[in-house]
């Protein structure tokens, strides 16, 4: 194994500083442990992981040691599958970004290597269970998360099998193009477009290349690659430290002491840092935009999806206004805020006021999420885990694992157990307990989340138990009607839904039914009745619209029989042409189609501008169509006079322009076209 003699520090520029402490590390982990003990050859020889290996090999009908590619790709998938079952477990989901971009690596990179085994179907997902049968003596959650685990990667190998259909599309168009341009190696740019953009994985991108008798510029490909990573890491740097950027408040000021749960405001909270502009600061004045760090607070820091409270700090005479509160990894909490009056400094005893009725709202939210959660579980499955959520102010977002779109009846269904949870008038039971107490209580983590050894626990009579350390109502119907206001996907296998509550869901209900009230009276009607003298006005408007149409045709059709009656004869046909501005299309293919039927001779041309553009109809009777006069000619010849084309069948044609002057020319020019055909 590994033994590793440390001794020197490297500053990065070949500069090698002896260290104070040197050491040794060793490299003997658990499995390397068990290669020794089982006397095997290598970590994929363990019996845990070769049982695993065995049921790819019946899967994938492979077998181990038959050669030396095939024994990678039984190795890729065994060790892949595994990793990816763990991270699942522990709450990655596949994405585009950070860990669940490189889960979706790994998931596909195995796909892949079923696919060189000769498997050309979903099958990853059925390794799961041989997984968790391996290692749920010491991982039970994953037994637990089995059925989620499975449909996660099913899920996702089904969307990796579209992305290779539509791959291979975009990969024959690029190949075509290097083609035409007589190339012989294809670009490392557009291969990295495919893995890039497309998911498509390099060593296909070889594979196919090769068998089209050309070579990959691998090194250009490299260097995207790498340019990728050096965008990465900037972007990484930019977000720098998510505790609290730049300053160091050090072990002298202590942690605060959070006082929420039970106070709105502390008279005695003593100011133990200032920061102005990034550096601690001694005081801070009238006008000054910066942070307050106090031994104790009642205002709440944003964690867990909860935003953090807002309200005011005062001294004397001295105000700050808070509307920002984070806790960095210390456990300061940082309040942010401005100066509005006086001035702060460091060591002054301070009296801390949330805003009370904001912080109300926030736990009617917070205690509808839980109510909700619970609600989706119920009517969805224990496949649901939040994803993430935001409780502000009588309003809420959740996201939850689901793998389909809900149906208007399942969301009703949970939207009537929040709401008859809230009707219930359940007390809402806080306790800080042992985690494995709270575990056998049955009470729900936050999937992903890691926790201390001690939690506190959020109880909601027999619906909802959950960890949280965010603050709730003392009663479930305190939070007031619930309504859910949208429900839609915002990733592969994660649904969100948003909803209101208290005093938010009111106002809506207030202004929906002012709304209604108005309507009504705008029918002259009451609002229970409004629905059938709605009804009653669509039926008249629909009737009145069917006789208006009628009268249109009827006054369209008596147009056509005068255009007849003044039609010029050319040769043995009759022929018309006509300009009626502002008519559609429909209404000219039914006087044309009136024209046609009604003379077996006439040839008729119909001109219409609407909006500045041109459009031009042309119908020949079956007389002049046996002429050898037909529609769409007419139509190829006098179009482009109006600055467009058009054409059609040889008894009916439409054509269009945009040169609105030509009209007059176009329409002259039939006369002209018809005697050339005679």
């Amino acid at each position: 194994w590994n033994v590793v003699f440390s001794q020197f520090d490297n500053d990065g520029h070949d500069h090698y500083t002896e260290l104070k402490q040197k050491n040794i590390d060793t490299g003997m982990g658990l499995e390397r442990l068990a290669v020794v003990c089982q006397d095997v050859d290598s970590l994929f020889d363990v019996d845990t992981v070769m049982n695993i290996t065995n049921k790819v090999t019946e899967i994938t009908g492979a077998s181990y040691g038959q050669s030396q590619e095939k024994d990678v790709s039984l190795r890729v998938i065994t060790d892949h599958i595994r990793s990816a079952s763990f991270m699942i477990c522990d709450g990655v989901l596949p994405s585009n970004e950070g860990r669940g971009y490189v889960l979706r690596r790994l998931l596909r990179r195995a796909a892949r290597h079923g696919k060189l085994l000769g498997v050309n179907r979903p099958f990853l997902y059925e390794v799961v269970d041989t997984v968790v049968h391996e290692n749920e003596g010491h991982y039970p959650e994953l037994r637990e998360r089995q059925a989620y685990i499975t449909k996660v990667i099913r899920v996702e190998e089904e969307n990796f099998a579209k992305t290779i259909d539509g791959g291979m599309k975009i990969f024959d168009q690029l190949l075509a193009e290097h083609k035409e341009k007589g190339e012989s190696t294809f670009s490392g740019a557009d291969a990295f477009k495919l893995y890039d953009t497309y998911g498509f994985p390099i060593d296909l991108t070889i594979e196919m290349v090769e068998d089209a008798g050309m070579t990959l510029d691998r090194s250009a490909f490299d260097q995207e690659m790498q340019e990728q990573k050096t965008r990465a890491r900037e972007a990484r740097k930019a977000l720098g430290d998510l505790g609290w950027a730049g300053v160091e408040f050090g072990k002298d000021i202590p942690s605060t002491e959070f006082v929420g749960y039970d106070h709105d405001t502390v008279e005695d909270a003593k100011v133990v840092a200032l920061v102005v502009e990034d550096e601690l600061a001694e005081e801070l004045m009238t006008g000054v935009d910066g942070i307050v760090v106090l031994d104790k607070t009642p205002f709440y820091a944003e964690m867990g999806g909860q935003v953090a409270d807002h309200g005011v700090i005062t001294c004397g005479g001295a105000k700050f206004e808070v509307n920002n509160v984070q806790k960095n990894k210390g456990g300061k909490f940082m309040h942010y805020g401005k100066v509005v009056s006086g001035t702060f400094k460091v060591g002054e005893t301070v009296t801390a006021s949330i805003d009370a009725e904001r912080r109300k709202g926030v736990r009617r939210a917070h205690s509808a999420t839980h109510l909700l959660d619970a609600a989706l579980k119920k009517v969805l499955g224990d496949h649901v885990h939040q994803a993430g959520s935001l409780v502000e102010p009588d309003r809420l977002r959740f996201d939850f694992t689901h793998f389909e779109a809900i149906t208007p009846e399942q969301l009703a269904q949970v939207d009537k157990l929040v709401n008859d949870a809230i009707l219930e008038g359940i007390p809402v039971v806080t306790e800080v307990l042992p985690i494995e107490e709270a575990k056998k209580k049955g009470a729900v983590a936050m999937f992903g989340e890691k926790y201390s050894d001690v939690v506190r626990v959020v109880e909601m009579g027999g619906v909802s138990m959950e960890f949280c350390g965010g603050t709730h109502v003392d009663n479930t119907a305190k939070v007031g009607p619930f309504r859910i206001k949208s429900e839609a996907s915002v990733a592969s296998g994660v649904r969100r839904i948003e909803a209101t509550v208290g005093q938010l869901t009111l106002d809506t209900i207030n202004r929906n039914q002012q709304v209604l009230f108005h309507i009504a009276q705008m029918f002259k009607t009451n609002p229970g009745e409004l629905e059938n003298r709605l009804e009653q006005q669509m039926n008249e408007m629909k009737n009145l619209r069917h006789e208006l149409e009628k009268f249109k045709e009827q006054t369209s059709l008596g147009e056509a029989r005068s255009f007849l009656a003044s039609a010029k004869t050319v040769g043995e046909l009759k022929v018309i042409t006509a300009q009626r501005d502002g008519m559609d299309a429909a209404a000219m293919r039914k006087q044309g189609d009136f024209l046609r039927d009604k003379e077996p001779g006439v040839v008729g041309v119909l001109a219409s501008v609407n909006d500045g553009k041109v459009t031009l109809l042309a119908v020949c009777g079956k007389d002049a169509v046996a002429k050898g006069v037909k529609a769409g000619d007419i139509i190829k010849a006098i179009a482009p006079i109006c600055g467009g084309k058009g054409g059609g069948k040889p008894d009916s044609a439409m054509g269009g322009g945009t040169e609105v002057s030509k009209v007059d020319d176009a329409l002259a020019a039939v006369d002209d076209f018809v005697a050339g055909k005679l």
